[in-house]
């Protein structure tokens, strides 16, 4: 029986292990016929043993053998197939009866009824025993000790050895050892099976470990790539709009995330802005706020009015959730020259709109629940915003008010507005920069637990706004992180 074949083996790998210890029994085994051979030359050339030199030339062809099936075994690892069972078995039993014929017909006749016990191949059944740890199959070595046992029973039986129950007292030394070294063969197959189990399951451990790190290295690697398509997806160049200057970043949790921003063109001329966060984060997330966006963006190509663009994106991305799962969108439609913006929250909020003239922030709730709930959003009217210059709308995702520190504080929405009025002088980039630079500060090394997306529209005189169209989170090396 072969542990390619009897073995619960649960991967290729592991069947290559098996192979390649294998490989390296057959080099202990022959490598041990070898110098056993030379060890009998030696005997009868220096010596003059009387040991019969056909034992060596025995010998010599099991060393063949063995390297004909070493050849076996290296052909089935370089092609990726097993070791038909019948090669098993006859390896194992030829090698093992091995030393049961050399005590048979190539011990010698001198040493009378110490034959059995008296000749030097009865240790040789011993490092064969041990070498069929590397068989990795305890029953092997359980086998092996067994076929050992009756071998060297037979072998005793064809030089002369007779058992007998009658007069104990009276059996010599040499009767009795037979029996002796008989049960030390069984033992010594027991314990060479003990030692095989663990080594079988520190390998099977160690492969298991490698595949579990391959497996891990390959989702990394699909996640880096999921992670590169998503930040694709994400705007790169800042809009070009008069009066207004629109920034736009986002850090997610793990390699993706539930959030996203965007911003595009509607058919009269005007810019919508969106933000979205869909529950949770990672692949599954990342992939509905993909969807999210592919509709979102279809939705504003088709509608002009700011409520039937958030239905018809309801509808039909609703229909793709499962149950339990929404996101909260909002989407700002900024009109170029006038600085009006209409705002319309789906279940995102609060919405932070900051007055230059009073130095203050003020709180929007949403008009509607978050998208994907219930088939109809039933959303009121959007609110309308006429912005003059430095005033700001800020967009985030609860990311940032929501981390906690050590003490398991949030930084909270006081900070975050705080924050904003600090770096209100500066441009919508580095609003944002020094918004994640005063969050982390705060957190003090504890690790982000959601994803972060900020969006800040801040109108601006016309010239500024035309001034920079820098890459969207390029120019401040706090947003690099």
């Amino acid at each position: 029986m072969g542990p390619l074949n009897d073995l619960n083996v649960d991967s290729l790998a592991f069947r290559k292990a098996v192979l390649a210890s294998e490989r390296r029994r057959i080099y202990g085994v022959t490598a041990f016929l070898l110098a056993f051979a030379a060890g009998m030359a030696i005997r009868i050339i220096l010596f003059r043993s009387h040991m019969s030199p056909w034992g060596i030339v025995f010998l010599l062809l099991v060393a063949g053998y063995e390297a004909w099936m070493l050849a076996a075994v290296k052909r089935a690892l370089e092609n990726g197939q097993d070791i038909p069972r019948g090669m098993w078995a006859s390896n194992l039993l030829l090698e093992i009866v091995a030393p049961a014929l050399g005590v048979a017909y190539f011990s010698s006749p001198l040493l009378g009824e110490y034959r059995a016990i008296g000749t030097p191949w009865v240790l040789a059944f011993f490092p064969l025993i041990l070498l069929s740890v590397l068989r990795l199959d305890p029953r092997v070595s359980h086998l092996a000790g067994a076929v050992a046992a009756v071998g060297y029973l037979v072998a005793a039986l064809v030089v002369g050895w007779r058992p007998s129950i009658h007069n104990l007292s009276q059996h010599s030394p040499a009767q009795t050892a037979v029996v002796f070294y008989a049960l030390i063969l069984l033992a010594t197959g027991y314990l060479a099976a003990l030692v095989s189990s663990e080594i079988t399951k520190h390998v099977r451990a160690a492969l298991h470990e490698a595949e579990t790190t391959r497996q891990l290295k390959q989702v990394e690697h699909d996640l880096e790539i999921a992670r590169s398509i998503q930040q694709s997806l994400l705007p790169r160049i800042r809009p070009t709009i008069d009066g207004m200057e629109i920034s736009g970043w986002n850090l997610p949790a793990d390699a993706t995330g539930g959030d996203y921003f965007d911003w595009k063109r509607m058919r009269d001329g005007r810019l919508v802005v969106t933000l979205a966060d869909v529950t949770g984060h990672g692949i599954g997330p990342a992939l509905l706020a993909s969807v999210c966006r592919a509709y979102a963006r279809s939705s504003f190509d088709t509608h002009d009015d700011l409520v039937k663009a958030l239905d018809h994106v309801n509808r039909f991305f609703g229909e793709d959730l499962s149950s339990g799962l929404f996101a909260t969108f909002v989407a700002a439609v900024c009109s170029g020259g006038n600085g009006r913006v209409e705002l319309l929250s789906a279940g995102h909020g609060p919405l932070f709109i900051y007055s230059s003239a009073r130095d203050s922030f003020e709180e929007l709730v949403a008009q509607a629940i978050p998208l994907g709930l219930l088939p109809e959003l039933n959303s009121s009217e959007p609110v309308v915003l006429h912005m003059e210059t430095g005033d700001m709308v800020v967009l985030a995702t609860d990311g940032f008010f929501e981390w906690e520190n050590e003490e398991g504080e949030q930084f909270g929405i006081a900070r975050l507005t705080q924050a904003v009025r600090d770096a209100r002088h500066l441009p919508s980039e580095q609003i944002i920069a020094e918004l994640y630079s005063a969050v982390k500060t705060f957190a003090n090394g504890t690790k982000q637990m959601d994803d972060l997306t900020a969006v800040v529209i801040k109108r601006v005189d016309g010239e500024s706004s035309n001034t920079t169209h820098s890459s969207v989170g390029k120019t401040s090396p706090e947003l690099q992180a």
